[in-house]
């Protein structure tokens, strides 16, 4: 029995069934309970804060994250993707990947040195950027990390590093706040506990970093940068949907509105981790199956959005009915003005749960140019509906702008998916609700 489960959740070369769960099981362990770990902070800094304060701490990290895509343009998913086919590149390809990843860290930290404090005219996130852009940097040598776990299949290197990063990250700024309750302290704890998360990334896998230099190709850039920037512009324009929001309310309104619609959203994105890590799991088998079996691959894409899909309804019911009590209980009564952007907000996770599936099953079909119009477009008419409706209408205006520039790429993009794939969802769906 014992080594029954071991095999399940730690072992290799488990049937297919077996693989999945195990890798669901790390990746929701990793991400979920990390995420939950963190929502600690962000409740707690929230609430000792003020909307005002967190507006500003919420807007420079929205930033830094934003910029955390530019230094991949997609080399996470390609290291993920030709790891699973061809083991034997997989040294080459990460020495290779990381190389080009401290190169692409350099340029972006100088970009936000010179453009930042002229972009921002909220005094006290240009101040906390300093601080944060080593979030930055930490953040993107330890996704690096976790993406070979994701190639080894060896999801639980990364919850377990994962964990650890949001653990120290939560006692560092709880302590920070008790002893010096201002953004600053926090901002410094965040870093802080960004490093540590990376120290403990290359420490479990230290195995994989020990010829890190020297396995360097340099015939392996321009395959890579290639082969992954369409994949990299999916994500930067993905990043651009999620962080424009916060971006356009800090520049057209105040931080306080950043600080009211930032714990909604912060709600919000914590429920996107399920769909993620589940996309996540099925990766890799999905990049063998569109090589081995395209029918297979089809069946499995359309269980997958079937599954999420009837995961995300009474999820957003439940949060749409319950807005004012979620809010009031977790952010006491003055955040009371999130309330609204809250409830838009969770009507996304009806489009993004099924989307997530689609998404990755575009790279793994090879089709990530073929989406990148629907997903500019999206990103562009995201931008003007937020110039357009946050004047007037405030944060639930950005809601509704996030929510209609999601809905039409992703109606394109499922359309798109159909016809290259043939993936049906309907059949599924019956299936898990009993019928026949």
């Amino acid at each position: 029995m014992m080594k029954s489960l071991w095999a399940r959740f730690f072992s290799d070369g488990v049937s297919a069934k077996a693989t999945i769960i195990k890798n669901t099981f790390w990746l929701f362990s990793g991400q979920m309970v990390g995420r939950l770990i963190r929502a600690g902070i962000v409740i707690y800094g929230a609430r000792l804060l003020g909307a005002t304060h967190w507006g500003a701490f919420s807007y420079a990290l929205g930033f830094v994250t934003f910029l955390t895509v530019f230094s991949d343009i997609g080399i996470n998913g390609l290291i993920t993707k030709e790891a699973s086919r061809n083991k034997d590149l997989k040294d080459q390809y990460v020495s290779t990947a990381f190389v080009l990843k401290l190169g692409l860290i350099t340029a972006t930290l100088a970009l936000i040195f010179v453009f930042f404090p002229r972009f921002s005219h909220l005094e006290e996130a240009t101040r906390l950027m300093p601080i944060l852009i080593f979030v930055f940097a930490f953040d993107t040598i330890r996704d690096l990390a976790a993406t070979i776990s994701r190639s080894l299949e060896k999801m639980h290197l990364e919850a377990t590093t994962n964990v650890l990063t949001n653990l120290a990250i939560v006692i560092l700024g709880a302590g920070a706040l008790f002893l010096h309750p201002t953004a600053m302290a926090l901002a410094l704890a965040y870093a802080a506990g960004s490093g540590i998360g990376m120290l403990a990334s290359f420490y479990v896998l230290r195995g994989h970093f020990g010829n890190l230099f020297t396995n360097f190709r340099r015939d392996l850039l321009r395959p890579i940068i290639v082969t992954a920037w369409p994949f990299g512009l999916l994500a930067m324009l993905g990043a651009l949907m999620l962080n424009t929001d916060v971006i356009m309310i800090g520049a057209l309104s105040s931080a306080a509105q950043v600080g009211y619609y930032s714990v909604a959203q912060k709600i919000v994105q914590l429920l996107y981790v399920l769909p993620t890590f589940f996309a996540t799991s099925i990766f890799p088998m999905m990049s063998r199956l569109t090589s081995q079996n395209r029918e297979a691959a089809a069946k499995v894409l359309g269980k997958s959005i079937a599954l999420v899909t009837l995961l995300a309804i009474p999820i957003t019911v439940f949060g749409v009915w319950f807005a004012p009590f979620i809010i009031q209980l977790l952010f006491g009564a003055q955040y009371a003005a999130s309330v609204g952007s809250f409830r838009v907000l969770m009507l996304t996770v009806l489009i993004v749960y099924p989307s997530m599936m689609v998404g990755n099953a575009a790279f793994a079909f090879d089709e990530q140019r073929n989406f990148i119009p629907f997903v500019l477009t999206a990103a562009l008419s995201n931008v003007f509906l937020n110039a357009l409706l946050i004047p007037p209408f405030g944060i639930v205006g950005a809601s509704f702008a996030t929510i209609i520039a999601q809905l039409t790429s992703n109606i394109f993009i499922w359309r798109r998916m159909k016809r290259v794939s043939g993936f049906v969802v309907w059949p599924y769906l019956k299936s898990y609700l009993g019928g026949k």
